[in-house]
């Protein structure tokens, strides 16, 4: 995997997880706190997060198996 699919996989993970999580911490708000708000910041942090590790360890898990 050369780094331009690296960059690919990041990128998707990323805009997934944070589109992801900023719906479901703006329902649990709306849900548990009566008022409709972001958390960015753990939205934020949790795409970064699996924006890096998703896409090397599906490389990783490629390269050792062969699956995907």
């Amino acid at each position: 995997m050369n780094i331009k699919n690296l960059l690919i996989g990041f990128a998707t993970i990323f805009a997934v997880t944070l589109v992801a999580a900023t719906i479901v911490t703006y329902l649990w708000n709306l849900i548990r706190h009566g008022q409709g708000a972001f958390d960015w910041e753990t939205s934020f942090r949790l795409a970064i997060i699996l924006g890096i590790v998703v896409p090397v360890f599906m490389r990783r898990l490629k390269e050792k198996t062969g699956l995907f």
